[in-house]
Order: structure tokens, then C-alpha cells, then sequence
């Protein structure tokens, strides 16, 4: 079976995370694929082709990328890399207190360009990217035409 973590699990955005993958055949070639739909439904991508080690095991963070999105050793190179499927859209988050942005993390057999609705990943697990830690406060700022938010930490 294989088992794909991200760990931790739940983080800030700004913060580094560690994506695994577990339980591949040695050698395997696999396409590791993050999505995410933002605010606006806009889906944003990135993909990355991996050989897993002796182990059945892949690390981006120790194994380069053979090619996708990036190539070489990008231990965050899938949530740096995430292009939107709509040209010219751009990824922005409006409510950063209220809820993250869902990562949803696939790992597919072979190389994989597209991925066709009915193709059922290998392993998947989601990461939660959050904008504001808890206990942050935010302020809004209104004064003359100046208008923005101060965020106070815990």
C-alpha cells in the first residue's frame, strides 16, 4: 500500500514541510502531484516526475526531481511551483484568518503529464497552509484613505 505523508501536517504557509512517499516498488518512476483550488474555485498545480530509491521510498527533499514542474533537489518544490490552469489568474488569499488553503498531495504510477478524471492516484494526503497562527489578532485600519489590517501576535 502506498502511503503518502506531509509532515507537519497542518502549517503556516511561510513554514517548511516534509512530503514522503512510502511503499513503492525500487526504482519506480511516479508523478507527484499538488492541487489546490483557491477562493475563486481557480485550480493551481504543480507536478514533479520521481525514481524511487532501493527502498520503494521518494523524499523531495533528498531525491531530485526528474523533470514536471521543476527539476532537481526542491525539498518544497510542489507548493513553490503551483501554476494556475487558467493563464494569467494568480494565487491569492483573501480570507487569511478564516480558513488555509487544502494542498491535496497525489502520487500517480509512471509519468504523468495530465491526469484524466477517472485515473485514481496511488496515495494522496492533504496539507493545511495557514496565513495567520493562532492566537494572532487582526485590526482593522482605517484612517484617512489610508485602509489596511495590523496583525498583533498572542
Amino acid at each position: 500500500m502506498v502511503e503518502v505523508t506531509v509532515t507537519p501536517q497542518s502549517s503556516l504557509a511561510d513554514r517548511p514541510v516534509q512530503v514522503r512517499v512510502r511503499g513503492l516498488s525500487p526504482s519506480q518512476l511516479v508523478t507527484l502531484r499538488a492541487w489546490l483550488k483557491d477562493e475563486h474555485g481557480e485550480c493551481f498545480q504543480s507536478r514533479a516526475f520521481f525514481r524511487a530509491d532501493g527502498s520503494g521510498e521518494v523524499d523531495p527533499g533528498s531525491h531530485a526531481a526528474l523533470g514536471g514542474s521543476y527539476s532537481g533537489v526542491w525539498p518544497m518544490g510542489l507548493f513553490w511551483f503551483l501554476q494556475p490552469d487558467t493563464l494569467f489568474r494568480r494565487l491569492v488569499k483573501r480570507d487569511v484568518a478564516g480558513s488555509p488553503f487544502l494542498v491535496r498531495l497525489e502520487v500517480f504510477d509512471g509519468l504523468r503529464l495530465g491526469t484524466e478524471p477517472q485515473e485514481q492516484p496511488l496515495g494522496w494526503c492533504e496539507a493545511e497552509r495557514w496565513y495567520v497562527g493562532p492566537g494572532v489578532q487582526r485590526v482593522p485600519i482605517r484612517e484617512g484613505r489610508v485602509r489596511g489590517a495590523l496583525f498583533l501576535p498572542p
